[in-house]
C-alpha cells in the first residue's frame, strides 16, 4: 500500500445572475447563469487505506452514500473499476446549504484527484459525462474555468467574467432548500435583460438595474435574514450584491480594498461565516503529493 498522501482545495463559487427559464417534465429548470469563483475553500487529503472510507471536519454533514463524494466514488467506480481504496479526509470550510456549490465542488475535485492518483487519463468531458447524475453544477468545477452556464447549468460557455473587483460573501447560518426555492420560483423564458451582454459589456456599478437571481422572489419570503444581509452589503458599500444560486448565501462586489475589508470584518463580529476574495482571482486547481 502507497504511503503517498494527496492535497488539493476545492473551491466555492457564486451566482451572477440566474434567470430561471422553463420548468422541465424531469423535474430540473432549464436556467442561464454566469458562474465565477471565491477564495472560500475545503482542504482534501486523500491516502491509501484498507476500506474507502470519507472524513469530515464538519460532523454534521452525512457521510454515507448521499454525500456527493461518495456519489462520485461510485460513479468513477462504475465507469473504470478502482484498483485501491482510500481515506478521504477533507476540511471543510464551505457552508452547506449556502448556494455556493460546495457539495458539488468536493465532488468534482473527487473525480479529478483519483482519475490522476490512478493515473486512469480521462479527459475533463470523460468527467463530465460521468458526473451528470451527481450535480448540475459540477461540469463547471471540473473545467475550472469561468463561464455562462445553460441546459440545467450543466452546459458551460466559458467566458472571463471573473470579477476585478473585490468580493465578500456571507452565510447567514440558515441553509436553503434548492427543491424549495426552485418549487416557489416562477420561471420567465424571456428575461428583460441579456445576460452575457451585462456580464461582458456593462459596468458592475449598473448590475442592480439589469443583473438578477430570479430565485431571490422564492427564497427571501421564507429566509428573511437572506435578504437582510443583500441590504447589508449595500450598507457596507457594495456597488452589487446578490444571493448566490438557491441561497442562502449573498455576496457583494466592492471597489475598493479597505472597504470591503471593513464589511468583511462587520459579518465576522457577527459571528457570520464570510470570505473575501481578491480582484480577477483564480483558483489553483493544482493537485499536489504532500511532504
Amino acid at each position: 500500500m502507497s504511503n503517498e498522501i494527496w492535497i488539493a482545495d476545492s473551491y466555492a463559487k457564486i451566482n451572477l445572475g440566474l434567470h430561471v427559464l422553463d420548468r422541465l417534465p424531469t423535474g430540473y429548470h432549464a436556467i442561464e447563469t454566469g458562474f465565477c469563483f471565491l477564495e472560500w475553500r475545503d482542504r482534501f487529503e486523500v491516502r491509501q487505506a484498507p476500506e474507502m472510507k470519507l472524513e469530515l471536519s464538519d460532523e454534521e454533514i452525512p457521510t454515507d452514500g448521499s454525500n456527493l463524494i461518495n456519489k462520485a466514488i461510485a460513479a468513477l467506480d462504475r465507469y473504470v473499476g478502482l484498483k485501491n481504496n482510500y481515506l478521504i479526509r477533507v476540511d471543510k470550510r464551505i457552508p452547506t446549504g449556502a448556494g455556493l456549490g460546495g457539495g458539488s465542488s468536493n465532488a468534482a475535485l473527487t473525480l479529478r484527484m483519483l482519475n490522476k492518483i490512478e493515473e486512469m487519463g480521462l479527459s475533463d468531458d470523460e468527467l463530465i459525462d460521468l458526473s451528470r447524475n451527481i450535480g448540475a453544477d459540477v461540469p463547471f468545477f471540473i473545467k475550472g474555468k469561468t463561464g455562462i452556464g445553460k441546459g440545467i447549468g450543466h452546459e458551460i460557455e466559458e467566458l472571463d467574467i471573473q470579477p476585478n473587483h473585490w468580493i465578500v460573501a456571507c452565510y447567514p447560518n440558515k441553509q436553503s432548500s434548492t427543491a424549495e426555492a426552485y418549487k416557489y420560483c416562477v420561471p420567465n423564458p424571456d428575461p428583460d435583460f441579456d445576460l452575457k451582454k451585462t456580464l461582458t459589456e456593462e459596468p458592475i456599478d449598473e448590475w442592480q438595474y439589469t443583473l438578477f437571481n430570479d430565485l431571490e422572489q422564492a427564497v427571501f419570503p421564507r429566509i428573511h435574514v437572506s435578504g437582510n444581509l443583500k441590504d447589508q452589503m449595500y450598507e457596507f458599500g457594495a456597488i452589487y450584491a446578490s444571493m448566490t444560486g438557491s441561497g442562502s448565501a449573498v455576496y457583494g462586489i466592492f471597489e475598493q480594498d479597505f472597504v470591503a475589508t471593513n464589511a468583511y470584518q462587520g459579518f465576522l463580529e457577527l459571528d457570520l461565516p464570510a470570505s473575501l476574495t481578491r480582484p480577477g482571482f483564480e483558483p489553483d486547481y493544482g493537485i499536489y503529493r504532500k511532504g
